[in-house]
């Protein structure tokens, strides 16, 4: 029996924890200094998500995504990145439909891409990231490299 963690993971320890939830906690300030909602979505889709969202030729699509059928055939896949399953969501929920638009969304969640592990490229890796949607004003763009730039400020 194998008792470490599988390659490309880590463990995040009790004393890390606390690091993460510090830097975590502050972004979700920001976060709402900017009037942004967080999501949460499932750990994995259904291909066609990815597939359609990201494109079938990317190298994720191709090469990264842990992908499985589940006991009725259906084909499912561990996310390999956010804006997909937001972008789901938002659909499915009929968010287009809130009275305030653009929904402005943030997360943080693990992502999994199946790639050889090395210096800084996990196999389990955790995100943040951003997503504006029910707009195409150029201004969304500029508010959100403004809200990069003041989470990137805070650590400089």
């Amino acid at each position: 029996m194998n008792i470490k963690a599988p390659r490309g993971t880590v463990d995040i320890l009790p004393k890390d924890a606390k690091k993460w939830q510090y830097v975590e906690n502050k972004i979700k300030g920001i976060c709402d200094n900017f009037h942004y909602d967080e999501i949460r979505t499932p750990l994995f889709e259904h291909t066609e998500v990815f597939s359609r969202g990201v494109g079938d030729s990317t190298d994720i699509v191709q090469k990264e995504m842990y992908t499985f059928e589940d006991r009725g055939g259906r084909s499912l896949t561990l996310r390999p990145e956010g804006t997909a399953s937001v972008t789901r969501a938002f659909v499915e929920n009929k968010l287009y439909g809130e009275p305030n638009q653009p929904v402005k969304l943030f997360y943080f969640a693990s992502m999994f891409r199946y790639e050889r592990p090395q210096q800084g490229r996990m196999r389990q890796l955790n995100q943040f990231g951003v997503e504006v949607l029910g707009s195409s004003d150029p201004a969304v763009d500029a508010e959100v490299i403004d809200l990069a730039m003041t989470v990137y400020k805070n650590w400089v």
